[in-house]
């Protein structure tokens, strides 16, 4: 791979595999495929949700609130969901197997407890950055490809703010795995069709 080209894992971690807190559906799946194509890149990025205890987006902290319901929030509509991902505990940990060895950034989003980040790039207010974007370009990064959980969010997110920001984005489609809440997969991979991301699977980086 060349110099400008990032590989950006997205939210690998230990709520998000089959028995976490919040199960994506054959999650494990995607290690071994990451683990090929890491040493394609110079730089890699892993991603982690990373929430305090008291997190805006945990159905617990919400008066009669239920998972997976859509409730109003400062900065507009927040599905809630299982607590997840919390600070310092198993669940906010990267995968086991994971190679991390090439790791050049680590980016944890999701720290502000008023504030979710679906994105690696921006967080749910759509305005304030995680830093990553800039990272990236100071390294003479303007290529990425994106993987990771879970297609139809973190990594559909990240891949459309990827876009926004100036960033040439690809999907690494094999190396990702989604929740598919109502064809949400589908629907992820036409979106991100439509605004120009390049959809490909890892045979095709070798």
């Amino acid at each position: 791979m060349k110099k400008n080209q990032a590989l950006v894992v997205v939210d690998v971690q230990n709520d998000f595999l089959e028995k976490g807190a919040l199960p994506v559906p054959a999650a494990s799946e995607v290690v071994p495929v990451i683990n090929k194509i890491a040493p394609l890149f110079d730089t890699v990025v892993f991603t982690q949700d990373w929430h305090p205890q008291n997190h805006i987006s945990f159905a617990s902290q919400h008066e009669g609130g239920r998972v997976y319901e859509l409730v109003d929030v400062s900065y507009g509509k927040q599905v809630l969901w299982p607590d997840h991902c919390v600070q310092e505990t198993v669940g906010s940990e990267l995968a086991p197997g994971l190679d991390t060895s090439r790791c050049a950034l680590n980016i944890k989003k999701g720290t502000n407890p008023e504030l979710d980040s679906y994105s690696a790039f921006i967080e749910a207010d759509r305005s304030t950055l995680t830093g990553l974007a800039e990272q990236l370009k100071e390294r003479g990064i303007d290529e990425v490809f994106v993987c990771g959980l879970a297609t139809d969010f973190c990594v559909y997110w990240s891949a459309l703010d990827a876009v926004k920001l100036g960033f040439k984005t690809n999907l690494v489609e094999d190396a990702c795995r989604g929740i598919d809440i109502d064809g949400s997969i589908q629907k992820a991979i036409e979106d991100m069709k439509a605004r120009g991301i390049h959809i490909l699977t890892s045979a095709e980086l070798s």
